[in-house]
């Protein structure tokens, strides 16, 4: 008889239909279960369930579960949902996330490092003309996160002689790359970083951590990319800035509130870059393949993959 595995998403009925499918190929000695077929007996057996925004009622139904694998490598809303005493959280740690968010942070930092903004507004008012491009070497990208994310990101720059300095909470050394760590060494990186990437999770401590002041602490004509959390960075802070000339241009894939809303005047401001959180998707193929690993490990011996510290949010 085929494990039973609580599969808990409040995400659109055809997504959870194709995660249902490409986690059972991965683990084929498992049932995958929409939190609704569940009997009673199966909630009450359940032990582990894999997660997508769920519903922390439906997670409460099950009394028993030790653990949560999400599919996703950000967790703040889980964690912020599930009682402090509630199921270990197990986060999605994929490779595949960090090579796909490394390539988009080249591929925007290119962007404007090309200045394509302003060839595209050109473009629109029929203008020829050539403008003047330093050489990446001579263009310094500040990323504000060093985790398994920004490492990976870091190395895609400096393989293309971009100058690269890092920032996080606590500090962590990665070759070539100058470091810098803790609120007091944050503005030092705002004021070297000719463009400016937000990479780190959102936490109760890094919230609205991007704000005024730190933005008036970014260099004259400096531009910022925001993949991270929305509410990381202070939007109209941001706004503001841009408005008056300080900053030069923000990319921004995610928001305060997602889909961002028909009437933000993000979406016609000239000085933002609008992407719908595209920037570090989740491959289902090789998300199933190390969540079914992690599960599989479990039913063998019991191990539970290390969890979030949910001290920290992540």
């Amino acid at each position: 008889m085929k494990t039973v595995i609580p599969f808990v998403a409040q995400t659109h009925e055809r997504d959870r239909q194709t995660w249902i499918a490409a986690l059972g190929a991965a683990m084929p000695q498992c049932e995958i279960k929409e939190f609704a077929a569940l009997s009673a007996q199966e909630r009450a057996a359940a032990r582990v369930a894999i997660v997508a925004d769920p519903d922390p009622s439906d997670l409460a139904g099950m009394p028993n579960l030790a653990w949560v694998h999400s599919l996703w490598a950000g967790v703040e809303r889980i964690v912020g949902e599930l009682p402090m005493d509630g199921p270990t959280i197990v986060r999605l740690e994929d490779p595949q996330m960090a090579a796909t968010m490394a390539e988009a942070v080249l591929a925007w930092t290119l962007y404007l490092h090309r200045d394509m903004p302003r060839y595209r507004s050109q473009q629109a008012e029929k203008i020829w003309r050539e403008h003047e491009l330093p050489l990446p070497s001579e263009r310094t990208i500040g990323l504000l996160g060093m985790g398994a994310l920004g490492r990976v990101a870091a190395a895609k720059l400096l393989q293309q002689s971009f100058r690269v300095c890092g920032w996080s909470r606590s500090g962590t050394d990665v070759e070539g790359v100058e470091t810098f760590a803790g609120e007091t060494e944050l503005d030092r990186v705002l004021g070297l970083s000719d463009i400016v990437v937000v990479l780190m999770p959102l936490t109760a401590q890094t919230r609205g951590l991007v704000n005024a002041k730190r933005l008036s602490a970014m260099k004259q004509g400096a531009s910022l990319i925001n993949f991270a959390r929305g509410p990381i960075v202070d939007t109209a802070a941001l706004v503001e800035h841009l408005d008056r000339g300080h900053l030069d241009h923000a990319v921004l894939d995610v928001f305060d509130e997602e889909p961002l809303p028909a009437h933000s005047p993000l979406w016609n401001h000239p000085q933002v870059t609008v992407l719908p959180h595209i920037s570090g998707p989740t491959n289902r193929t090789t998300a199933s393949a190390i969540v079914a690993g992690n599960i599989r490990t479990y039913l063998q011996s019991g191990r539970i993959p290390p969890g979030v510290d949910r001290a920290r949010g992540y």
